[in-house]
């Protein structure tokens, strides 16, 4: 059986000379770029996917999960999550 090979693609775009400045001490910047995407796509919204924005569908779906949800400020780390209200009306 054939090993499989991954196939790399060239993915290149347009940076503004602010950034291009902030980024011409990086040693590596292929690295540096190819790290930074990753972590963004694993810290992404999972319902608009990091766009900032919902389709009318995606709305309509967040509207209903709102019904027994909601957005609260963690108490420890400040930052928001989601609290399911199901939940607590069962304890």
């Amino acid at each position: 059986m054939a090993a499989h090979r991954r196939k790399e693609e060239t993915i290149t775009f347009k940076v503004d000379e602010r950034l291009a400045e902030a980024m011409a001490g990086i040693e590596n910047r292929s690295a540096f770029i190819r790290n930074a995407i990753l972590g963004a796509l694993g810290n992404t919204c999972p319902v608009c996917r990091g766009s900032g924005i919902l389709t009318v569908s995606q709305r309509s779906h967040w509207n209903e999960f709102t019904r027994h949800h909601r957005v609260a400020e963690c108490m420890e780390c400040h930052e928001a999550h989601l609290v399911c209200d199901h939940e607590s009306a069962a304890r």
